[in-house]
C-alpha cells in the first residue's frame, strides 16, 4: 500500500476527536410537590427553529405511556432507536431527577434548547413544560404554571 495513503488515513483519524469535542453536562429537573402518580418526563433538545433533534433522556419505563410526551413524540417518532439506553424510573412529586449526558460543543451557544414534556396518569399531559437555552454558561428555568416541572437547570 502507498506510504502517502496510510499517512494521511492515520492524519484523519487523528484529527476526528478534534472535530468531534464533547462535553458532559448535568441535568437537575426538580418537579413540583403534587399527589399522584410518578412523573413521565422526556429531556430533549430542539434546534433555533424549535425542531426536535436529540433525545436527552426519558423518566418512565412503559414505552407505552411515550405517547402522552407529545412533542418530544412527536420529534422522536418513537423510534427506539432514539432513546434506548436513555431510560430511567419515573419521578414522584418533590423529587428530584439527575441526568448527565454528552453533549458535542457545536450545539453550545448555537441556538438549541433542552426542552422537557411531562405527563401524570390521570392528570395532564404538558408539551414544553420547560425550556432553556443550551449556553456555555449554563442555566436554569422556572416550569410552566400548568406544569408538574418546578424547575429544570444545568451546568457543564
Amino acid at each position: 500500500m502507498n506510504k502517502t495513503v496510510v499517512s494521511l488515513a492515520l492524519a484523519g483519524v487523528a484529527a476526528v476527536p478534534a472535530l468531534s469535542q464533547a462535553r458532559e453536562i448535568t441535568l437537575d429537573t426538580k418537579l413540583k410537590d403534587y399527589r399522584g402518580n410518578e412523573a413521565y418526563l422526556a429531556i430533549y433538545l430542539t434546534d433555533a427553529q424549535g425542531q426536535y433533534q436529540r433525545t436527552l433522556w426519558v423518566a418512565g419505563k412503559k414505552a407505552k405511556y411515550y405517547k402522552h410526551l407529545r412533542d418530544w413524540a412527536r420529534g422522536s417518532g418513537l423510534r427506539p432507536a432514539e432513546f434506548d439506553g436513555l431510560t430511567g424510573a419515573s419521578v414522584g412529586g418533590g423529587e428530584t431527577l439527575s441526568v448527565s449526558v454528552e453533549l458535542a460543543d457545536a450545539l453550545i451557544d448555537a441556538g438549541y434548547e433542552i426542552r422537557v414534556d411531562s405527563a401524570v396518569e390521570d392528570k395532564r399531559d404538558v408539551r414544553a413544560d420547560v425550556r432553556v437555552p443550551l449556553s456555555s454558561a449554563g442555566g436554569q428555568a422556572q416550569g410552566s404554571a400548568q406544569g408538574f416541572v418546578e424547575q429544570l437547570s444545568y451546568h457543564f
